[in-house]
């Protein structure tokens, strides 16, 4: 993968890249809300805490299909309040580590399936070499 934090001419970023170049089988994971193995709630009113829990799910989803972090592609953030966006950051830099930063897209939403979800977020990535 190539990925291109800042092409010449273009604004600084957070945590992502501005583009990425992939190539491989492409694992999509549908969008993870903060919850535990029973569907339950985790974290209710702490926003680092439910992004903690949506980046560990995304981790056990990347894994099962044969991926991981340092594979993303892409990640779109869906929060309920812009407010709760560096607690958000706080857990990706944990979750991607050394990893390159994958592409991102950030949209605040009136509200999530998940009664008390404060984001959701899904991921693009590609499958490890076999």
């Amino acid at each position: 993968m190539i990925h291109l934090p800042r092409p010449e001419g273009m604004p600084p970023t957070n945590g992502y890249s501005h583009a990425v170049v992939a190539s491989g089988e492409v694992v999509v994971v549908s969008g993870q809300l903060p919850a535990d193995t029973e569907g339950r709630l985790v974290g209710d009113g702490d926003p680092l805490a439910q992004a903690r829990q949506v980046f560990a799910n995304l981790a056990r989803a990347l894994t099962a299909a044969g991926s991981d972090v340092s594979h993303l592609v892409r990640l779109g953030f869906f929060l309920t309040d812009l407010a709760d966006l560096g607690a958000v950051r706080t857990a990706r830099t944990e979750f991607l580590g050394d990893a390159p930063e994958p592409a991102s897209s950030l949209v605040q939403v009136a509200g999530l399936v998940l009664p008390g979800a404060r984001l959701e977020i899904d991921a693009l990535a590609v499958r490890r070499a076999h």
